[in-house]
């Protein structure tokens, strides 16, 4: 039996399980991949200040995000697909994360809808929202996610037009899949994921098929959503969407200063520092090194979060001490589903919770608010000199 111990265990399981073209939909980013390697790398070069000799009994990781109290500061990011990693595989996210006492986010290209993760998981989960052209689409959607009861609508700023995913297209990857012989062959040698998939009636886009005209099937899905990203998405249509949903908004995609004043001036309640996850532009500057800059122009003015690159406690704990007050699992939480289901994402989140308190206590501290940079050595970079080491200033603190 595999004994689990790491994101990477789970990412292993889940590369057995799943059929290729769905497991390299979340394992992979655009074009070269730079971007999606530089997330984890340059949170993997930031060294600790590990501390000795203090009281560090009674330990919390608990905090809140955008006025909701979180087990500790990770919500699980919106995702595409998710249910094709396992079958009805929302429903089992939203469930695990509702137990855990984190945010689930619903992506607006889920396979289960915003009802029926609402019906089977509960409400108060996030709804994540792309902006398409059908501005009466658009408005329809925002109403179901206020019907669910939604806590918080997660805007997503940097999707008007697609990136390029090389291995997407390889694999054949579309709306439908393209049932190749290749693709057939993958899903073939996985009986477990095709039982499973075999046992569901949720195998499409749950919040577009049948919500909007002339969309009735997964082919007529295609020609419509190749034609929908809206690429003069503007923050007029970011106020529009604030006064429509009426409720906790959360700004997705910022990673300039500039850009974070605005998404100040929008009345948002939150944003998060993100570049898709290396899925978009690649080549821009990791989730990580975007940070520090977008804290100190806008961090006391709005609650800023990050995604990308996390795949375990410590890269919490960085985001949280760099001043980001709330971090999204993606990749992490679906190697998760892909490996076990729903308690594959509740061992995900117990691992990256138990590294978090961990590495809280080697740091010396005790309870989140008295993580700051002083914990942090020498920023994203990883020196190989024998100069000393020297802690951040602390003024880059949210």
């Amino acid at each position: 039996m595999t004994v689990i111990t790491s994101i990477a265990d789970l990412q292993a399981l889940a590369r057995r399980r799943v059929p290729r073209m769905f497991y390299e939909y979340v394992d992979g980013g655009s074009w070269t991949e730079s971007t999606y390697r530089a997330n984890e790398v340059e949170l993997q070069a930031i060294r600790l200040r590990q501390r000795v000799a203090v009281d560090i009994q009674d330990r919390s990781t608990a905090a809140s995000m955008v006025g909701q109290p979180v087990s500790m500061p990770v919500a699980l990011a919106p995702t595409g697909l998710t249910g094709f990693q396992h079958a009805d595989g929302e429903i089992h996210a939203a469930r695990a994360a509702r137990k855990f006492g984190v945010p689930f986010t619903l992506s607006t290209l889920s396979i289960c809808s915003i009802e029926d993760v609402a019906h089977h998981a509960g409400e108060g989960f996030w709804f994540q929202l792309y902006v398409m052209k059908d501005r009466d689409y658009i408005s329809r959607l925002i109403q179901r996610a206020k019907d669910a009861r939604c806590g918080a609508l997660v805007l997503t700023l940097d999707l008007q037009i697609p990136g390029q995913r090389h291995k997407d297209l390889k694999n054949g990857l579309a709306a439908p899949p393209q049932l190749t012989l290749s693709s057939l062959m993958q899903m073939a040698v996985r009986p477990r994921w095709c039982l499973q998939m075999m046992g569901t009636k949720r195998r499409h886009f749950g919040n577009v098929i049948g919500h909007v005209p002339g969309v009735e099937n997964m082919e007529s899905l295609s020609a419509w959503t190749t034609q929908q990203f809206d690429p003069t998405l503007s923050w007029q249509d970011v106020e529009w969407i604030k006064e429509l949903w009426g409720g906790t908004l959360i700004l997705k995609g910022i990673q300039d200063a500039e850009d974070a004043r605005m998404a100040v001036a929008s009345g948002a309640d939150a944003l998060i520092v993100s570049n898709h996850g290396g899925r978009q532009l690649d080549g821009a500057a990791s989730s990580i090194s975007a940070l520090p800059e977008i804290v100190a122009e806008v961090g006391s003015e709005i609650e800023v979060h990050m995604d990308g690159g996390i795949r375990s406690g410590q890269d919490v704990l960085k985001a949280w001490a760099l001043g980001a007050r709330g971090t999204y699992i993606g990749r992490a939480y679906l190697y998760g589903l892909g490996a076990m289901g729903e308690s594959g994402v509740t061992k995900a989140l117990e691992i990256i919770q138990r590294e978090l308190d961990l590495t809280m206590a080697f740091c010396g501290k005790r309870r989140l608010d008295e993580v700051d940079t002083s914990i942090v050595l020498d920023g994203v970079r990883q020196r190989h000199d024998a100069a000393p080491l020297q802690p951040l200033q602390s003024a880059d603190s949210g």
